[in-house]
């Protein structure tokens, strides 16, 4: 397992295809503050830019995924302007972004509590697996905010009907309602979080690379389409696909009964 650039408030390591994020400020629940967010955006733009990353995992140090926005960082925005709010939202909007419209599959390992920010954060990745004993929270309101720039992601995964439910009452959810919104896609005792992360990620691994980040490209751009761009778009995606070196190679490995050269790499 090597580690990269040294961070100070996230730590990032490379276990062959696999790339793995951990907020590292246990002490203060993962919360966030904008050094955290610019260390974010820096990792998860090196992992895109980087060769040999397949899988991206992200995940909280200690006890917590991640407590949302920082207390002390709270304290100072409090007396922000309006211009400097914007600007530190800005960079907030654009990690949010980045994670969910990286070209690699995204699993947020939840391992403890994922409240405000922290469940925005989830929420932009591909695949939710949970300890039985994560809390979910959008308790944005009880604050006199809101959910603002994670509400994107955290709509499109559960659903305009949920959303109305947690994000005006900022109700703290169980694992289990969260799975049931669809926030989160597996719980898991938290003793078996490891496994069912590695488990999710040797499927991953058997799909074709290029095939998944298209996959991607068209979860993303697919639902804001109307019919008649969807019908031009897509048939040229699977168009392009079908005659691609991975295309070739993988129905040809599928009719030939034997593993595409991708899983290999592995």
């Amino acid at each position: 397992m090597t580690h990269h650039k040294k961070y100070q408030t996230i730590l990032v390591s490379h276990d062959g295809p696999l790339a793995r994020i951990a907020l590292n400020r246990p002490q203060v629940h993962n919360a966030f503050n904008e050094t955290m967010i610019r260390e974010l955006q820096d990792a998860f733009d090196s992992v895109k830019d980087g060769a040999g990353t397949r899988v991206v995992v992200l995940t909280g140090q200690g006890r917590s995924f991640c407590a949302g926005a920082d207390l002390n960082w709270m304290r100072k925005v409090k007396d922000f302007s309006f211009e400097e709010n914007l600007e530190g939202s800005k960079r907030l909007a654009e990690l949010m972004y980045t994670i969910y419209s990286l070209p690699l599959p995204t699993i947020a390992r939840v391992n403890g509590a994922a409240i405000g920010g922290g469940t925005g954060l989830m929420a932009a990745c591909d695949l939710v697996i949970a300890a039985q004993t994560a809390r979910f929270s959008l308790s944005e309101v009880k604050l006199g905010l809101v959910p603002a720039v994670i509400s994107p992601y955290v709509v499109r995964r559960a659903g305009e009907s949920a959303c109305r439910e947690f994000m005006l009452t900022g109700e703290r959810l169980v694992a289990e309602k969260a799975q049931r919104f669809g926030l989160v896609n597996q719980v898991v005792p938290l003793e078996d979080l490891d496994r069912a992360v590695q488990e999710r990620v040797e499927q991953l691994l058997t799909s074709g690379p290029e095939a998944l980040s298209t996959c991607k490209e068209l979860l993303r751009r697919v639902p804001g389409m109307s019919f008649d761009e969807v019908r031009a778009y897509t048939a040229e995606v699977i168009a392009r696909l079908r005659i691609s070196r991975e295309g070739q190679e993988g129905m040809s490995a599928f009719l030939e009964k034997r593993k595409p050269k991708w899983t290999a790499e592995s």
